[in-house]
């Protein structure tokens, strides 16, 4: 005898598309995002097709929702306190920045991929949102609410290390380990504040050794 249908389970329309989302990063888990189709989110989520388009046009606006959702809990996420240390709170940042790359492997790389065909106008912004987050965070921590070219330079320059490296450490494996990629990063951006100190005198950073007190 055949058991009947199963109802569909009745969910309000935020919660059915962060189902749709959750279910479209579990897939990026074990694939890349432009591997997953409408069919494999449907089936992961228990949904048929009419439903998920209810809530979402194809599976470009659903990358967008879900590469976003990563992008927005890297800036939830990171902090650095306005107290103690800065080298312990940099490296408590990296730990949390390299805890969501981790577990979102495959969604973060499609994110700074500018190649990916998930790639767009709006992935694009949501990567220059999480630079500019933690833009920001330094210039406040650093006291330099108006940075100078130079420090500007720098700050982005090692934004950019973090994500490159951060690739790299994807892709290879993730070798090193994990707390020695973040040391090895908290360590860069002294040495790069170091030689913009010595090259601009008016780049003063409270984030220079000088100001550290007992390294981590």
């Amino acid at each position: 005898m055949t058991s009947p249908a199963r109802p569909p389970r009745r969910m309000t329309p935020e919660a059915r598309r962060a189902q749709l989302v959750s279910a479209a990063l579990d897939l990026y888990g074990a694939r890349s995002p432009e591997e997953v189709a409408v069919e494999d989110v449907t089936r992961a989520a228990d949904v048929s097709r009419a439903l998920f388009y209810r809530y979402f046009s194809g599976m470009e606006e659903l990358h967008v929702a879900a590469l976003g959702s990563v992008a927005e809990e890297l800036i939830d996420r990171v902090a650095l306190p306005t107290d103690g240390p800065l080298d312990g709170q940099l490296a408590d940042a990296l730990d949390v920045f390299l805890d969501v790359v981790g577990r979102h492997s495959r969604a973060y790389v499609a994110l700074l991929r500018s190649g990916s065909v998930v790639s767009t106008g709006e992935t694009d912004a949501m990567v220059d949102g999480v630079r500019d987050h933690i833009v920001g965070l330094l210039c406040v921590r650093g006291g330099v609410p108006d940075p100078t070219p130079l420090q500007l330079m720098t700050l982005r320059g090692w934004v950019a290390l973090v994500e490159g490296s951060v690739l790299v450490w994807l892709e290879a494996g993730r070798v090193p380990a994990h707390a020695e990629l973040r040391d090895w990063l908290v360590e860069q951006l002294f040495a790069m504040l170091g030689v913009t100190v010595a090259r601009d005198p008016d780049a003063q950073f409270s984030t220079t050794p000088s100001a550290l007190g007992t390294s981590r």
